[in-house]
């Protein structure tokens, strides 16, 4: 995600390392392609997940009806029980009536409770069930529990108009369909919406065909919860190319104008430099829908992007960059639980200043000098990254600390190491969550050197290490 306002990233340091200089080893691909994931227990939003289930697929049909403002779903979801339950239990919003529950094609009571969705039907651990639920209603945000600039309701909204967007770090995908709605629950979906005419869904996945108002799109990478995305509107459709081929959506209004079209259209600029240096686009697809927000989201493969953050080239350029570097770095490997949203935004923040900085060293060194007097800020008000508060989500620690540690590889590996130690990261887990300790070994064994303290200290010092 998109921190609101320009935030400088920080500094120097180099390694306590061994001294032997190895070659980049090879590491066996942990990726999970059929959405099987293991769920954990999110120590700073407990309320939200089951880790007893893990859930496979989520096949979506949605209607939108813009003047009574109704969401009529069917969600068809295929469930492996981690262990047994006594009741199969997924987030979901109460600003919806249930109009049908069945499991393995027999009915099951079913009632929504403080925000759950609880179905009355007993599953023995290993077990493989499909449960089908039929609800309607008009959507409701949530809270969203930081201090941020550009801090919005959660989740599915609807706009005076009748349109829809959501935003929905770090839960909020349960306010328009049932979910197990942390980050570790990966998934593969089908989302189909249907539209009136002259309007347009989006969602999350590759597009499919569409017809009769009802647009298909899919994921064969499996799909963290708050990844997923959906906007209705008066869009219109732009198609681009991307390196080898690789097809680009971008989705604009009316009130959108050319400019932010235009700076839209260099996408593939962006997808080929990072393509140069963390290997290929890691789905079949990606794109951008613009939505009236004051930030922006990494969703997966189509990017949900606030008009107000691409106002002009220069932010455009910053805003983009970031949210595709996310690709790599948050939605093709991402964390297991939020207790490591550095994973996500120190990667993309500090590719972001790559960028900005490319083949210029003196602004990175500029860069670095500069943040690390804001990281000492930082983590005076907010904390070290490692250990973020669950009523700060997403605020600046977790953004300039962890790009400042990555600096510090970087400075210690230089760029070809540095480069490869970033392909393989995203390439072998693609599809995955991951934690701390998997990314410790992973530097570790990747690069044969001890990073152990860097990355600790970095993550958990109370003041900016020297």
């Amino acid at each position: 995600m998109r921190r609101a306002l320009a935030t400088t990233v920080t500094a120097l340091l180099l390694a306590g390392c061994t001294p032997a200089e190895q070659p980049i080893a090879a590491v066996e691909d942990r990726s999970n392609r059929d959405g099987t994931s293991a769920p954990v227990a999110d120590p700073l939003y407990p309320a939200y997940g089951n880790p007893a289930l893990d859930v496979l697929h989520y096949d979506l049909a949605l209607t939108w009806a813009p003047q009574p403002r109704t969401l009529t779903g069917t969600a068809t979801i295929r469930i492996r029980a981690v262990r047994a339950v006594s009741a199969l239990r997924l987030d979901f919003s109460p600003a919806y009536s249930l109009t049908s529950t069945t499991v393995d094609a027999t009915p099951a009571p079913a009632h929504i409770t403080d925000g759950d969705l609880v179905v009355e039907k007993p599953v023995p651990a290993g077990a493989v069930t499909t449960l089908v639920v039929g609800y309607t209603g008009t959507p409701a945000t949530v809270p969203m529990p930081s201090h941020r600039g550009d801090v919005e309701p959660l989740g599915l909204t609807v706009t005076a108009d009748g349109s829809l967007w959501t935003m929905q770090e770090p839960y909020g995908a349960s306010t328009w369909y049932p979910a197990n709605d942390q980050p570790s629950d990966k998934a593969l979906y089908d989302i189909a919406v249907t539209v009136p005419p002259g309007w347009s869904a989006i969602a999350s996945g590759t597009p499919g065909p569409s017809t009769d108002g009802t647009y298909r799109y899919s994921s064969t990478v499996p799909v963290a919860s708050y990844l997923t995305t959906l906007a209705v509107g008066q869009y219109t459709r732009t198609a681009l190319t991307g390196p080898h081929n690789l097809p680009i959506t971008l989705w604009t209004r009316p009130s959108d104008g050319d400019v932010r079209l235009d700076a839209l259209r260099r996408l593939p600029v962006y997808v080929q430099w990072l393509e140069d240096r963390f290997g290929p686009y890691p789905f079949p697809s990606t794109g951008v829908v613009l939505v009236p927000s004051q930030s922006a989201m990494e969703t997966q493969q189509m990017m949900t992007i606030g008009a107000d953050t691409v106002q002009d080239a220069r932010s455009a350029t910053n805003v983009l960059v970031h949210e595709l570097a996310h690709q790599w770095f948050g939605d093709a490997v991402g964390p297991a639980t939020w207790q490591d949203v550095w994973l996500n935004e120190g990667w993309a923040s500090y590719i972001e200043q790559l960028y900005r900085t490319d083949g210029d060293a003196a602004a990175l060194t500029r860069w670095e000098q500069s943040a690390r007097v804001s990281d000492a800020d930082l983590r005076k008000r907010l904390g070290p990254p490692g250990r973020p508060r669950a009523d700060s989500f997403a605020e600046n620690n977790v953004y300039v600390c962890p790009a400042l540690m990555l600096r510090q590889l970087h400075k210690a590996l230089g760029d070809e190491r540095f480069f490869a130690l970033g392909r393989s990261w995203a390439a072998s887990n693609t599809g995955t969550a991951r934690n701390r300790a998997d990314f410790v070994a992973f530097v570790n064994k990747q690069t044969g050197r001890d990073f152990t303290g860097l990355i600790n200290a970095w993550l958990d010092s109370p003041t900016t290490p020297s």
